[in-house]
Protein backbone atom coordinates (compact mmCIF):
# COMPACT_ATOMS: atom_id res chain seq x y z
CA UNK A 1 0.00 0.00 0.00
CA UNK A 2 1.35 3.27 -1.21
CA UNK A 3 0.11 6.67 0.49
CA UNK A 4 -0.65 9.53 -1.92
CA UNK A 5 -0.84 12.25 0.90
CA UNK A 6 -3.74 15.47 -0.21
CA UNK A 7 -4.67 18.84 2.13
CA UNK A 8 -7.70 20.26 1.32
CA UNK A 9 -6.97 24.41 1.60
CA UNK A 10 -9.57 25.48 -0.38
CA UNK A 11 -12.99 26.50 1.62
CA UNK A 12 -15.55 23.88 1.59
CA UNK A 13 -18.67 25.59 3.82
CA UNK A 14 -16.40 26.28 6.63
CA UNK A 15 -18.60 28.21 9.20
CA UNK A 16 -15.41 28.42 11.89
CA UNK A 17 -11.85 29.40 11.41
CA UNK A 18 -9.59 26.30 12.40
CA UNK A 19 -10.46 24.18 9.77
CA UNK A 20 -8.92 25.04 7.16
CA UNK A 21 -5.55 25.46 9.25
CA UNK A 22 -6.08 22.10 11.06
CA UNK A 23 -5.93 20.42 7.78
CA UNK A 24 -2.92 21.89 7.33
CA UNK A 25 -1.44 20.78 10.37
CA UNK A 26 -2.41 17.39 10.37
CA UNK A 27 -0.95 17.12 6.31
CA UNK A 28 2.57 18.42 7.56
CA UNK A 29 2.44 15.80 10.36
CA UNK A 30 1.49 12.98 7.95
CA UNK A 31 4.25 14.25 5.92
CA UNK A 32 6.87 14.27 8.94
CA UNK A 33 5.52 10.48 9.48
CA UNK A 34 5.52 8.99 6.42
CA UNK A 35 8.68 10.72 4.60
CA UNK A 36 6.03 11.52 1.98
CA UNK A 37 5.28 14.83 0.17
CA UNK A 38 1.49 16.63 0.38
CA UNK A 39 -0.22 18.22 -2.75
CA UNK A 40 -1.94 21.04 -1.46
CA UNK A 41 -5.83 21.64 -3.50
CA UNK A 42 -7.25 25.16 -2.97
CA UNK A 43 -6.48 28.57 -1.77
CA UNK A 44 -8.25 29.32 1.80
CA UNK A 45 -10.57 31.96 2.47
CA UNK A 46 -12.35 33.15 5.40
CA UNK A 47 -15.02 31.05 7.28
CA UNK A 48 -18.40 32.71 7.06
CA UNK A 49 -22.09 31.44 7.88
CA UNK A 50 -23.64 30.99 4.60
CA UNK A 51 -26.17 28.47 3.33
CA UNK A 52 -25.60 25.37 1.84
CA UNK A 53 -26.85 26.85 -1.93
CA UNK A 54 -24.42 29.44 -1.12
CA UNK A 55 -21.47 27.13 -0.25
CA UNK A 56 -21.28 24.77 -2.81
CA UNK A 57 -21.14 26.82 -5.89
CA UNK A 58 -17.92 28.75 -3.97
CA UNK A 59 -16.67 25.93 -3.38
CA UNK A 60 -17.23 23.74 -6.83
CA UNK A 61 -13.61 24.94 -7.57
CA UNK A 62 -12.02 23.21 -5.07
CA UNK A 63 -14.44 20.09 -5.12
CA UNK A 64 -13.44 19.41 -8.64
CA UNK A 65 -9.83 19.17 -7.97
CA UNK A 66 -9.94 16.75 -4.94
CA UNK A 67 -12.38 14.55 -7.40
CA UNK A 68 -9.62 14.37 -9.92
CA UNK A 69 -6.81 14.14 -7.38
CA UNK A 70 -8.61 10.87 -5.81
CA UNK A 71 -9.49 9.67 -9.46
CA UNK A 72 -5.57 9.99 -10.42
CA UNK A 73 -4.39 8.26 -7.34
CA UNK A 74 -6.85 5.44 -7.74
CA UNK A 75 -5.56 4.97 -11.50
CA UNK A 76 -1.78 5.51 -10.19
CA UNK A 77 -2.85 1.99 -8.00
CA UNK A 78 -2.19 4.00 -4.74
CA UNK A 79 -4.00 5.01 -1.70
CA UNK A 80 -5.35 8.16 -1.31
CA UNK A 81 -4.20 10.09 2.61
CA UNK A 82 -6.72 12.90 2.82
CA UNK A 83 -6.34 15.71 5.19
CA UNK A 84 -9.48 17.80 4.87
CA UNK A 85 -11.56 20.76 6.51
CA UNK A 86 -14.67 19.85 6.09
CA UNK A 87 -16.59 16.78 5.87
CA UNK A 88 -18.27 18.60 2.62
CA UNK A 89 -15.03 17.64 0.34
CA UNK A 90 -15.93 13.73 0.87
CA UNK A 91 -18.79 15.37 -2.06
CA UNK A 92 -15.99 14.86 -4.63
CA UNK A 93 -14.75 11.85 -3.27
CA UNK A 94 -17.07 9.73 -2.21
CA UNK A 95 -18.68 9.02 -5.47
CA UNK A 96 -15.13 7.99 -6.83
CA UNK A 97 -15.02 5.24 -4.18
CA UNK A 98 -18.64 4.15 -5.58
CA UNK A 99 -17.13 4.38 -9.49
CA UNK A 100 -13.97 2.89 -8.96
CA UNK A 101 -14.80 -0.11 -6.18
CA UNK A 102 -18.28 -0.44 -5.75
CA UNK A 103 -18.01 -3.19 -3.79
CA UNK A 104 -16.32 -0.99 -0.75
CA UNK A 105 -17.58 -0.39 2.47
CA UNK A 106 -17.85 3.42 3.84
CA UNK A 107 -16.80 3.41 7.70
CA UNK A 108 -18.52 6.66 8.55
CA UNK A 109 -16.63 7.84 11.88
CA UNK A 110 -18.55 11.30 13.11
CA UNK A 111 -21.25 11.94 16.06
CA UNK A 112 -23.52 13.14 12.65
CA UNK A 113 -25.99 11.57 10.23
CA UNK A 114 -25.27 13.83 7.90
CA UNK A 115 -27.80 12.71 6.14
CA UNK A 116 -30.09 15.62 5.70
CA UNK A 117 -31.17 17.12 2.45
CA UNK A 118 -32.12 20.62 1.12
CA UNK A 119 -35.69 19.76 2.18
CA UNK A 120 -35.07 18.17 5.32
CA UNK A 121 -31.94 20.43 6.93
CA UNK A 122 -32.56 22.92 9.49
CA UNK A 123 -29.21 24.37 9.91
CA UNK A 124 -28.41 25.06 5.73
CA UNK A 125 -24.86 23.45 6.57
CA UNK A 126 -23.26 21.77 3.66
CA UNK A 127 -21.58 19.25 5.77
CA UNK A 128 -25.04 17.79 6.85
CA UNK A 129 -25.88 16.97 3.66
CA UNK A 130 -22.82 14.83 2.26
CA UNK A 131 -23.85 11.53 3.00
CA UNK A 132 -27.52 12.08 1.65
CA UNK A 133 -26.29 13.49 -1.61
CA UNK A 134 -23.59 11.02 -2.64
CA UNK A 135 -26.43 8.34 -2.10
CA UNK A 136 -28.68 10.08 -4.42
CA UNK A 137 -30.81 11.61 -2.59
CA UNK A 138 -30.28 15.22 -3.74
CA UNK A 139 -27.90 16.44 -6.35
CA UNK A 140 -24.75 18.57 -5.51
CA UNK A 141 -23.03 18.12 -9.28
CA UNK A 142 -20.18 15.86 -7.99
CA UNK A 143 -21.65 12.28 -8.59
CA UNK A 144 -23.63 9.47 -6.92
CA UNK A 145 -23.59 6.32 -6.96
CA UNK A 146 -23.22 5.11 -3.56
CA UNK A 147 -25.05 2.24 -2.09
CA UNK A 148 -26.86 3.41 1.56
CA UNK A 149 -26.62 -0.28 2.51
CA UNK A 150 -22.57 0.07 2.29
CA UNK A 151 -22.30 2.69 4.85
CA UNK A 152 -21.93 2.22 8.54
CA UNK A 153 -21.62 5.91 10.08
CA UNK A 154 -19.81 5.13 13.85
CA UNK A 155 -19.52 6.99 16.81
CA UNK A 156 -23.19 8.60 15.77
CA UNK A 157 -25.13 10.15 18.29
CA UNK A 158 -26.54 14.04 17.14
CA UNK A 159 -29.21 13.03 14.32
CA UNK A 160 -32.04 14.90 13.62
CA UNK A 161 -35.41 13.08 13.69
CA UNK A 162 -36.32 13.61 9.90
CA UNK A 163 -32.72 12.48 9.24
CA UNK A 164 -32.99 9.44 11.16
CA UNK A 165 -35.84 8.20 9.44
CA UNK A 166 -34.43 9.11 6.27
CA UNK A 167 -31.05 6.88 7.44
CA UNK A 168 -33.49 3.87 8.54
CA UNK A 169 -35.55 4.51 5.16
CA UNK A 170 -32.29 4.41 3.19
CA UNK A 171 -30.63 0.86 5.17
CA UNK A 172 -27.54 2.63 6.48
CA UNK A 173 -26.36 1.60 9.22
CA UNK A 174 -25.71 3.61 12.74
CA UNK A 175 -23.56 2.50 15.60
CA UNK A 176 -23.54 4.70 18.92
CA UNK A 177 -20.66 5.11 20.81
CA UNK A 178 -21.32 2.48 22.79
CA UNK A 179 -22.01 0.14 19.46
CA UNK A 180 -18.78 1.40 18.09
CA UNK A 181 -16.23 -1.42 19.05
CA UNK A 182 -13.66 -4.32 16.89
CA UNK A 183 -16.42 -6.63 17.11
CA UNK A 184 -19.31 -4.53 16.03
CA UNK A 185 -17.88 -2.80 13.59
CA UNK A 186 -15.95 -5.71 11.82
CA UNK A 187 -19.47 -7.98 11.74
CA UNK A 188 -20.38 -5.37 9.58
CA UNK A 189 -17.33 -4.25 7.30
CA UNK A 190 -16.09 -7.81 6.76
CA UNK A 191 -13.44 -8.51 4.70
CA UNK A 192 -14.86 -6.07 2.01
CA UNK A 193 -12.49 -2.83 1.33
CA UNK A 194 -13.22 -0.01 3.24
CA UNK A 195 -13.28 3.56 2.96
CA UNK A 196 -12.58 5.21 6.37
CA UNK A 197 -13.58 8.87 7.09
CA UNK A 198 -13.03 10.37 10.47
CA UNK A 199 -14.90 13.86 11.74
CA UNK A 200 -13.07 14.54 14.76
CA UNK A 201 -16.51 15.38 16.68
CA UNK A 202 -16.60 11.76 16.77
CA UNK A 203 -14.61 11.79 20.12
CA UNK A 204 -15.39 12.66 23.48
CA UNK A 205 -14.62 16.53 23.25
CA UNK A 206 -11.48 17.47 25.07
CA UNK A 207 -9.01 15.11 22.94
CA UNK A 208 -8.92 16.80 18.91
CA UNK A 209 -10.87 20.08 18.94
CA UNK A 210 -13.41 20.13 16.44
CA UNK A 211 -16.16 22.43 15.42
CA UNK A 212 -19.39 20.63 16.53
CA UNK A 213 -18.54 18.81 19.35
CA UNK A 214 -20.69 16.11 20.95
CA UNK A 215 -20.54 14.42 24.93
CA UNK A 216 -20.02 11.16 25.06
CA UNK A 217 -18.01 10.64 22.21
CA UNK A 218 -15.74 7.73 21.63
CA UNK A 219 -12.23 7.64 23.16
CA UNK A 220 -9.09 7.56 20.82
CA UNK A 221 -8.21 4.24 22.21
CA UNK A 222 -11.51 2.85 21.05
CA UNK A 223 -10.42 4.21 17.35
CA UNK A 224 -6.92 2.59 17.88
CA UNK A 225 -8.25 -0.63 19.03
CA UNK A 226 -10.59 -0.72 15.96
CA UNK A 227 -7.84 0.22 13.18
CA UNK A 228 -5.50 -2.30 14.83
CA UNK A 229 -7.87 -5.23 13.57
CA UNK A 230 -8.19 -3.53 10.45
CA UNK A 231 -5.98 -5.18 7.38
CA UNK A 232 -3.65 -2.61 5.82
CA UNK A 233 -4.93 -4.41 1.93
CA UNK A 234 -8.67 -3.72 3.16
CA UNK A 235 -7.93 0.18 2.96
CA UNK A 236 -8.99 2.20 -0.33
CA UNK A 237 -8.39 5.39 1.44
CA UNK A 238 -8.60 7.27 4.60
CA UNK A 239 -10.03 11.04 5.08
CA UNK A 240 -9.24 12.98 8.29
CA UNK A 241 -11.68 16.03 8.56
CA UNK A 242 -13.24 18.95 10.93
CA UNK A 243 -9.47 19.55 13.37
CA UNK A 244 -10.23 22.73 14.28
CA UNK A 245 -6.70 24.25 14.95
CA UNK A 246 -6.95 26.60 17.96
CA UNK A 247 -3.97 28.94 16.79
CA UNK A 248 -2.26 28.21 20.08
CA UNK A 249 0.95 26.22 18.72
CA UNK A 250 1.22 23.58 22.50
CA UNK A 251 -2.74 22.89 22.12
CA UNK A 252 -2.52 21.87 18.75
CA UNK A 253 0.32 19.75 19.40
CA UNK A 254 -1.21 18.10 21.80
CA UNK A 255 -4.76 17.42 20.19
CA UNK A 256 -2.26 16.29 17.04
CA UNK A 257 -0.73 13.85 19.33
CA UNK A 258 -4.28 12.04 20.26
CA UNK A 259 -4.97 12.06 16.46
CA UNK A 260 -2.10 10.25 14.80
CA UNK A 261 -2.29 7.92 18.11
CA UNK A 262 -5.57 7.22 17.47
CA UNK A 263 -4.97 6.51 13.36
CA UNK A 264 -1.10 4.87 13.52
CA UNK A 265 -2.54 1.77 13.12
CA UNK A 266 -3.74 2.69 9.63
CA UNK A 267 -0.11 4.45 8.94
CA UNK A 268 1.45 0.71 9.46
CA UNK A 269 2.72 1.51 12.64
CA UNK A 270 0.98 -1.10 14.92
Amino acid sequence: MTFEIIVSQGRIADRTPGAIAGAAKTATLLQELTGLSARSVGLPSPAKQDDWSASLPEASDTLSKLQTEVTSIFGRGNTPLMAMNTCSASLATLPVVARLHPEATILWIDAHGDFNTPDTTESGYLGGMVLAAVCGLWESGFGQGVDPARIVIAGARDIDPVEAKLLEQAGVRSLSPAQTDPDTVFSAIGDRPVWIHIDWDSLEPGFVPAAYTVPDGLLPKTLRTIFERTSAEQILGIELAEFEASGNDEKDASALCFLIDAISPLLGSR
